[in-house]
């Protein structure tokens, strides 16, 4: 007998990860490399009682509209979920399931690496070996950046599930001081990490390295922009590994160039991809990764399976395994 239900996945992604659900349900997979057009996303999410996607995809209203009333469950391939309408989909009883937990580890590990390619000078290391500048009369203080060990690390968001993982990684470096900052200060910060809770302008003012590890809402968009930037030390350091709004890219730039803070290193960006004009890409104190923080292997593939957990639930009506709301 035929399924009489179906679902969309606007990513084309292994086969064999969906080989159980797709003998439930009728599946339809985008099956290109780039992403689905939203034209293409509207014509074919028509009908269907699931939809699997991913950040790139908005699901708003005229998405939902589109779909029609049978749709049950959308599940997003990530934590984050803004790029989801939550408030309508709660409305017209459609369940939004994420996926969480499972990235943790490989964003903290990323976020590491990402701040020890930024204060070491990594990458422009590299490319000044590959241009032939490593020379046999280099100067004492060729390439020299700074330290983890000794500097005062300030996380805003610190107290979430990434924010608690990047710390456990610091504190093997021996940093002079953890803070974070938050809606609230909690005690567990202090007593099982010895993270210590500040303003956020306090701890703009006092870190020597910033991690923005916060989600995307309302209250975060454009949390550091111009004027957060000039709270900073010259000598500070900005890492983003959450979501690239969170951050006014265009001021972070006007501040990296005019030498207002040393260094960032982003893993995510206002607009992704980033345009191949962008200003930031002329800089040699910025380090930009391609959004890669979940981006290990085993990671990847449990995302998969969780997202395809909440979707098959959804679409049946159980409970989700994470869920939104």
């Amino acid at each position: 007998m035929m399924a009489s239900k179906s679902f969309l996945v606007t990513k084309n992604l292994p086969e064999k990860f969906f080989k159980n659900i797709s003998t439930k349900f009728m599946m339809d997979m985008w099956p290109h490399s780039h992403d689905i057009t939203r034209e293409q996303l509207l014509k074919r999410v028509a009908g269907k009682s699931g939809i699997l996607c991913t950040l790139s995809d908005k699901i708003d209203g005229q998405l939902l509209d589109a779909a029609g009333p049978q749709l049950k469950c959308v599940s997003t391939l990530s934590v984050g979920y803004d790029h989801i309408d939550v408030d309508e989909c709660k409305r017209r009883g459609i369940l939004v399931g994420n996926t969480p937990d499972v990235l943790t580890d490989a964003v903290a590990e990323l976020t590491i690496a990402l701040l020890l390619a930024t204060i070491r000078r990594l990458f422009e290391a590299n490319q000044a070996l590959r241009e032939g500048k490593w020379l046999r009369g280099w100067g004492h203080f060729f390439m020299c950046g700074t330290m983890i060990k000794g500097s005062h690390i300030g996380l805003i968001g610190g107290s979430g599930r990434i924010g608690r993982s990047i710390i456990k990684r610091l504190r093997s470096f021996e940093p002079s001081r953890i803070s974070y900052t938050s809606r609230t200060p909690h005690s567990f910060m202090e007593q099982e990490f010895g993270a210590h809770f500040l303003s956020m302008n306090e701890l703009l003012a006092e870190s020597d390295i910033i991690i923005v590890c916060c989600s995307l809402n309302d209250s975060t968009r454009h949390l550091l922009s111009a004027e957060q930037f000039c709270l900073m030390k010259s000598t500070a350091v900005v890492i983003n590994t959450s979501r690239g709004s969170c951050i006014d890219q265009q001021a972070l730039y006007e501040t990296l160039k005019h030498g207002r803070i040393a260094a960032a290193g982003l893993d995510v960006m206002e607009q992704e991809p980033i345009a191949t004009d962008d200003p930031l890409l002329a800089l040699n104190n910025v380090v930009l990764l391609p959004h890669i923080g979940s981006a290990a292997q085993s990671t990847r593939e449990q995302m998969i399976w969780m997202a395809l957990d909440n979707l098959e639930a959804g679409i049946d009506g159980r409970p989700l395994v994470a869920s939104v709301f």
